[in-house]
């Protein structure tokens, strides 16, 4: 009798879970579903379109810090598949991926449709049926599973597979809630520090490497700093998010923050009263800094741009450090990638047998992706949860059926 696998979401996590099934049980029968009438949409905007596929951290360990929910859980899972995993399986199917700076990966084409590409083949080489606008609105577990959807059509199954992503709101863990599991409350995870109105936004577009701290906490983070037209954003804020999101949360997105502009903020002005004291403010800026931002600096220190090095008060060098050093700033709400949304929250990894990423509740139940209670910092450590964690299901059941 023909084994059958059913499929619950058509983004990353679920579509990997589906071709690397399809490939390791050619006899079996894998049927995808996915409610809207797209595939994979966070792959084709991930990374302004480019798809940050993973990232290039290859200790395990070192990989795991970067996971607010979920760093001890998978540790031993990325022992198992990690970002060199990743990087092998593109290989083999002809898609190399490259290293940039910061060390996210993405495909040489820096294109996510080379991805989607690559994902559409393998589902058409393996046979996986594929169905859209299939909204799943029970699972019932019986001998096996049935499957029934907002169609009115259903499906019987031997193995379900539930990638349907994290989501801001409750409702899209009922199906799970119903079978048995705890819920942790969703919560977003990755977005901007609004400031309404304030005179930083007319620096839309610059940005400037900081270290960021939620003031009266241990919370600080190190990156780019990119100013928006609401607030402040950049790789520094975004960690700085994830690792903070249940306190931010708790807080309503009302909360004081310390930037850093500058690591050594005395010696820096010591040293320019001593070498340039005869130069103006103005005239004479950190290196590396625009002068936009520079002069908007001076400005917080209500320092006039005209006043010379050798000039200021004593007063004025204090605000001047204070600013370049713990420039604080209030937050007011969030603002977060309606297409790139992360979320904490969702099904407590307690729940599940993380080796094989089976629910311990309902066997034969299955989950990868951000439906659980993981997720990372940005820079492509959501997309290596999804991969590893859709790998491991696929390996589970393929010994459980061949």
């Amino acid at each position: 009798m023909v084994k059958k696998i059913v499929v619950i979401g058509g983004g990353a996590s679920g579509f990997f879970a589906a071709i690397n099934l399809a490939k390791a049980l050619p006899d079996a029968a894998i049927t995808l579903l996915e409610k809207s009438n797209q595939l994979l949409s966070k792959v084709r905007v991930s990374g302004g379109g480019r798809c940050n596929v993973t990232h290039a951290e290859f200790d395990p360990k070192e990989l795991s810090v970067n996971y607010p929910r979920g760093e001890r859980e998978f540790l031993g899972p990325f022992h198992y598949f990690a970002p060199g995993d990743t990087i092998a399986w593109f290989a083999d199917r002809g898609i190399e991926l490259k290293i940039e700076d910061d060390g996210r990966m993405f495909p040489t084409s820096d294109s996510s449709q080379t991805i989607i590409d690559c994902f559409l083949n393998e589902a058409k080489e393996y046979g996986v049926e594929i169905k859209l606008s299939a909204e799943v609105t029970s699972i019932v577990k019986e001998d096996g599973f049935l499957i029934n959807c907002k169609n009115g059509s259903s499906y019987v199954a031997d193995k379900v597979v539930v990638g349907i992503g994290g989501n801001p709101k409750l409702k899209h863990y009922e199906l799970l809630n119903v079978l048995g599991h705890s819920i942790l409350p969703p919560t977003p995870s990755l977005f901007t520090f609004n400031l309404p109105k304030h005179p930083s936004n007319q620096l839309m577009g610059l940005s400037f490497p900081v270290s960021v701290r939620l003031v009266g906490t241990d919370f600080e983070e190190s990156g780019p700093l990119l100013f928006t037209h609401w607030g402040m954003s950049g790789p520094a804020i975004l960690k700085l998010s994830a690792k903070a999101a249940l306190l931010l949360f708790k807080k309503s997105y009302q909360f004081d923050f310390e930037v850093s502009w500058l690591d050594d903020a005395a010696s820096f002005i010591q040293l320019k009263r001593k070498q340039q004291g005869a130069s103006s403010l103005s005239k004479s800026k950190i290196t590396e800094m625009s002068q936009r931002l520079w002069e908007y600096l001076v400005d917080r220190a209500k320092i006039s741009k005209s006043v010379n090095w050798a000039d200021l008060t004593k007063v004025q060098i204090e605000v001047l450090e204070q600013v370049l050093n713990r420039d604080t700033y209030t937050a007011n709400g969030k603002t977060t990638f309606k297409e790139e949304f992360v979320t904490s929250g969702g099904i407590e990894l307690s729940q599940i047998n993380l080796k094989r990423m089976e629910s311990k509740i309902v066997s034969g139940l299955h989950f990868c992706g951000e439906v659980m209670n993981v997720d990372a910092v940005t820079g492509g450590f959501n997309f290596q949860a999804a991969w590893t964690s859709a790998f491991l299901v696929s390996e589970a059941i393929a010994s459980d059926l061949q």
